[in-house]
């Protein structure tokens, strides 16, 4: 009887488990799908940042399983690179991936989220960002033009670029023609130079047929994919006008609004795994790069001379200054980032300088 009594319970509670299931199971065939479209900044599946891109949209799919579909076109494959910005805030696209210099025309300040010249490094970027609440402004000050954005990817220090002559004073500034954007073109104007904002992947024609006499893009690992190297001769480090350059996604406003909770979760998680990724991809590749452009093609690597770091130090204090004084929001957004610089310099001098000094001990 006792026998009888459990079989018939379990019974009931299996059917009713099954009943609870079943009841579940169109709800979960029935959950809304999105597709959405992504623009960049960059060429099609371009190594490690159009593949961040690419990556981004992959993870998203498969943390949504499948709920959440995002095409990625390259740069002018639907718009042309340097208007994913205006196709994101127009919601012609859900969904755009760059860096902010890029939409300095539009929000001055924008410059303090993708790089300042002798400013932080990819961590301290980070941490001022995830840590230090500097993430909020960079939320208001794209707020006006229907866009969110998110941290989704850092370069690291970059190298200082490609020449084709030496830099051995300041005053060789003067007249170049040197493709670099955001404060440090500002700061070459400062110095005399021409500050020209191209595309990706206009750049090598460009240095090859003498429309530009210098170029700044990223790191070794891209430098020699790019192959600057049969365009220009001297190679300079370090990277003072991008120590650590954040790349971000752009979202549509209205788009995210309309996503439920959890596809928002997925999609920010996506964002903070692109950053850790892309940063790892350079610092575990670029080594290996400098090393074939030197003893394979030949390329003269050079540091900048001390008196032209100093000068152009200078220089590029004065142009954050100059920024800070232009708008209130990129006050606003440069006094955050000096309050925070105090904190955070002082805790590196104790952590990562002191360090890096006793390893040379």
């Amino acid at each position: 009887m006792e026998r009888r009594s459990f079989l018939k319970k379990a019974g009931v509670a299996a059917a009713a488990a099954g009943a609870v299931t079943f009841g579940k199971a169109p709800a979960v065939l029935a959950a809304k799908k999105y597709k959405w479209k992504m623009v960049t900044t960059w060429p099609p599946h371009f190594p490690v940042l159009g593949e961040g891109a690419d990556l981004l949209a992959k993870w998203i799919e498969e943390m949504s399983d499948g709920r959440l579909k995002i095409h990625v076109y390259g740069g002018g494959e639907l718009v042309p690179p340097l208007q994913t910005f205006d196709a994101v805030s127009q919601g012609t696209v859900e969904m755009g991936h760059g860096a902010a210099y890029y939409w300095a025309g539009k929000m001055p300040a924008s410059q303090f989220f993708a790089a300042v010249p002798f400013g932080f490094n990819a961590q301290q970027m980070n941490a001022w960002l995830y840590g230090g609440g500097a993430w909020d402004l960079w939320k208001e000050l794209y707020a006006p033009f229907n866009v969110v954005p998110f941290p989704a990817g850092n370069t690291g220090v970059q190298m200082g670029g490609w020449f084709n002559k030496e830099i051995k004073s300041l005053d060789d500034y003067k007249g170049l023609k040197m493709r670099i954007p955001g404060l440090g073109g500002k700061v070459v104007a400062k110095a005399g130079g021409n500050a020209v904002l191209v595309a990706g992947g206009e750049i090598y024609t460009n240095l090859d047929r003498g429309v530009i006499d210098a170029t700044e893009w990223v790191g070794p690992y891209h430098d020699l994919k790019m192959g600057f190297y049969k365009a220009a001769k001297y190679y300079y480090y370090p990277g003072w006008h991008e120590p650590g350059t954040v790349l971000e996604v752009l979202v549509n406003k209205r788009a995210w609004e309309k996503l439920p909770k959890d596809l928002q979760a997925i999609v920010e998680t996506a964002c903070w795994r692109s950053n850790i990724w892309m940063l790892s991809e350079f610092d575990a590749k670029n080594n290996d790069s400098l090393k074939e452009l030197v003893e394979k093609h030949g390329v003269q690597l050079r540091r900048f001379p001390d008196d032209v770091l100093r000068g152009l130090h200078k220089l590029a204090n004065e142009v954050v200054e100059e920024l800070a004084a232009s708008d209130p929001m990129s006050k606003k957004v440069y006094e955050h980032y000096k309050a925070f610089r105090k904190k955070i310099e002082a805790w590196t001098d104790i952590s990562e300088r002191s360090y890096l000094e006793a390893l040379r001990l």
